[in-house]
């Protein structure tokens, strides 16, 4: 008679361990040769969180108040893109402004006593509304502190609707401003409906690319944290102006422990 072979305990997958490092979807299982139902409905859902996340409306009325309230100075502008759908298909309307926004800074930069400033600061929603909702004040209050006790001077912060990236480069022109930094929120993924981005660009100016802007994206509590993400703006900021440098010219070498917090 032949003994029996000992049953083999379940090995456990060593991916599972990693779980707790990322949110990105690993160690899922399977049921059979399939997902699991749980996985499946998971997906589905950070899915349509994302969907709801590209077409929500931007409540910048409620962004300039909040902006006010903090003493900050709002103005509000428009691109070229008047809807949403606009938005999502003509990308060359976000990237500039539209003729009355143009005519308001115009008609600020010609007013008696008008001094360019350092740097202007451009807020709006992007792809993902609630992140330039929830996460734009809280980067740049300790933003606009760090700026201000290096000595720059400040444009009014400008709230734009249905913008492009681009577009910081027509704002900081009309303006005179040496630097422009926009907010705005990212393409939302799986996992981060909320990112958002800041990108600035040193000398702002209609023949500027990728390639002349610095980007610090994943700005959001579970991501690159608000008072974080400030402080590595105003450092990467103040080296640029030390070296006359952006994008790809200026690189990070900030030490890690600048970054530390209690």
């Amino acid at each position: 008679m032949k003994t029996p072979l000992p049953k083999l305990a379940a090995a456990r997958d060593p991916w599972l361990e990693l779980q707790r490092f990322t949110a990105a979807r690993i160690a899922l299982g399977r049921a059979g040769g399939s997902q699991r139902t749980a996985t499946l409905l998971d997906f589905r859902a950070a899915h349509a969180q994302a969907r709801d996340a590209v077409h929500a409306p931007f409540a910048a009325t409620a962004l300039l108040a909040a902006l006010d309230s903090t003493g900050l100075t709002g103005l509000l502008l428009n691109s070229a893109v008047t809807d949403r759908t606009s938005y999502l298909r003509r990308p060359d309307l976000g990237r500039i402004l539209a003729s009355t926004a143009r005519q308001t800074l115009t008609d600020l930069t010609t007013a008696p006593g008008y001094v360019p400033p350092d740097i202007v600061l451009i807020v709006s929603d992007g792809l993902a509304a609630q992140a330039a909702e929830n996460h734009a004040l809280p980067t740049l209050i300790p933003l606009v502190g760090e700026l201000r006790a290096a000595g720059w001077s400040l444009g009014p912060i400008c709230v734009v609707p249905f913008a492009r990236v681009k577009i910081q480069d027509e704002i900081g022109t009309l303006l005179g401003a040496r630097y422009s930094l926009m907010l705005l929120g990212e393409r939302p993924g799986l996992s981060a409906p909320d990112s958002l981005g800041a990108y600035f660009t040193a000398r702002p100016a209609a023949g500027c690319t990728d390639a002349d802007r610095n980007c610090v994206s994943n700005i959001r509590p579970a991501g690159f944290r608000p008072p974080l993400a400030a402080r590595k703006l105003a450092w990467l900021l103040n080296t640029s102006r030390q070296t006359g440098q952006s994008g790809v010219a200026l690189k990070d070498t900030q030490p890690d422990e600048h970054l530390a917090t209690t």
